[in-house]
């Protein structure tokens, strides 16, 4: 009672096609709404956008908040320095044009 000799075209089948596994998988498609966006939609939701973000800062404001940033990088100034120098920078300097755009108090 031994074992029955394949021949190796039978024995490539056989292991190609999972040996005798039949396995039944279910797809699914759900559907899925896909909106459709006009030129117009998205050009005046970014005017939107945009109307809301703050003027162009000075380039005295750039170059300051890129060297701070600069130096930080660099190792001359640790990040936690430069951090709390930029944000008392910026609050001193948000004051004064507070206090310019209000004019002179009487």
């Amino acid at each position: 009672m031994g074992k029955t000799a394949e021949s190796p075209q039978q024995e490539e089948t056989r292991s190609r096609d999972g040996a005798g596994l039949h396995l039944h998988m279910r797809t699914l498609h759900p559907s899925v709404p896909v909106p459709y966006l006009t030129k117009e939609e998205v050009t005046s939701t970014a005017q939107r956008a945009t109307a809301r973000l703050p003027g162009k800062a000075p380039a005295s404001d750039l170059a300051f908040y890129g060297g701070l940033g600069a130096l930080a990088v660099a190792g001359a100034l640790e990040w936690p320095v430069a951090l709390a120098v930029g944000g008392a920078t910026w609050l001193v300097r948000s004051g004064q044009k507070e206090k310019q755009d209000t004019g002179p108090q009487t």
